[in-house]
């Protein structure tokens, strides 16, 4: 028997890293999982893997920042599995960048998918959960959003807000009596493709500091992970997708059922 059976769960951001990490090991532990993101074909691959796997799985297209798509992602799922029970808000994008060069365009996009895709997720779960015996609301943030960063001015300001909105909301939900627990996860140096995208716009900055906080070095053009976690992890070196995902079923199950408004940090000590 699975630590989540047949509780019906919405992982956005799915189609890679940690939201493709804690789909599968929410349905290896008999979670049916609808799946979102904008990558459409990366996003179904990783649905048939999981049915593949003997997992239950369906793929739905989807822009967390649209309000307009959540009525439909939420009533899609519960067509398919029933009721919901778990959201996973992990859909969330990196924009580097010093605060003298840093647009507010930029800062609006990132708060758009970061801050404002969380709380219309939470939003949507809990004006269902409330009704159908409660579940669990699990937010990505980030230790971004415990601690701040050179050239990460926008994205740390964008998990900080997410880290107070879940203890907020887990606040009002249990006064409520809703039966909704919701937590935060903070994740250190993890190997995804987030470090390697928007982020990377660093490297052609002219802010030494922020470039070299993150990770890049003299005529470097990636940020070279392992010896980020080696000079700033105490367990010296870097997570990946499934130690998150781990985090993930633990708060999805009902081994945490006293766990809410917390913050689980998954950083191999970069907190400590």
């Amino acid at each position: 028997m699975g630590r989540v059976d047949g509780k019906t769960a919405i992982v956005t951001g799915a189609a890679s890293g940690i939201g493709a990490g804690a789909a599968a090991a929410l349905a290896e532990q008999g979670a049916p999982v609808l799946l979102t993101d904008i990558n459409d074909a990366a996003g179904q691959a990783v649905a048939d893997q999981i049915n593949s796997d003997g997992g239950k799985a369906i793929f739905h297209h989807q822009d967390v920042a649209e309000e307009e798509s959540w009525l439909a992602v939420v009533e899609t799922a519960e067509n398919a599995f029933g009721p919901l029970k778990i959201m996973v808000n992990n859909a969330g994008i990196a924009i580097g960048g010093s605060i003298v060069e840093f647009s507010l365009e930029d800062w609006r996009r990132q708060n758009a998918v970061n801050l404002d895709g969380v709380f219309l997720g939470t939003r949507a779960a809990v004006r269902t959960m409330r009704d159908t015996g409660g579940g669990s609301i699990i937010n990505i943030s980030s230790v971004a959003g415990l601690q701040g960063a050179p050239g990460l001015t926008g994205y740390c300001a964008s998990k900080g807000g997410v880290r107070l909105f879940t203890k907020a909301a887990a606040v009002e939900c249990g006064r409520a009596g809703y039966k909704v627990r919701v937590n935060s996860i903070h994740p250190g140096i993890i190997e995804t493709a987030i470090w390697h995208g928007d982020i990377t716009q660093l490297r052609d900055s002219d802010d030494d500091l922020a470039r070299r906080s993150m990770g890049f070095r003299d005529g470097a053009n990636q940020i070279d992970l392992d010896a980020m976690a080696e000079r700033i992890a105490p367990l010296g070196v870097k997570g990946v997708p499934r130690d998150i995902a781990e985090g993930v079923v633990y708060l999805a199950s009902d081994e945490s059922r006293y766990v809410t408004g917390t913050e689980l940090v998954i950083d191999g000590g970069v907190m400590a």
